[in-house]
């Protein structure tokens, strides 16, 4: 699953808790700040595990803003490690 959420999400911790609960869950794939403002994550896993994540991701963080997640499913990568790029 590719998603894009947009709103106050960048600057208040929201790749860090991002990757934290897609670890959990035993999620691949990558979280960023995307250069729009907005973050991106890419989720790869059992597919209740992948709706959880972008559940969460309709809400975030304490501090973040959530106004809108955009999600589209895509072909697996074969990602098993969950990383925050820079």
């Amino acid at each position: 699953m590719h998603v894009y959420v947009s709103g106050q999400v960048q600057g208040v911790f929201f790749r860090v808790e991002t990757a934290q609960r897609a670890r959990e869950l035993g999620l691949g794939g990558f979280v960023r700040n995307a250069p729009d403002g907005r973050v991106e994550a890419v989720f790869e896993g059992e597919p209740a595990d992948v709706d959880a994540m972008v559940a969460w991701c309709r809400l975030g963080p304490p501090l973040a803003h959530v106004d809108e997640v955009e999600a589209a499913d895509e072909a697996p990568a074969g990602e098993t490690n969950f990383r925050i790029r820079h």
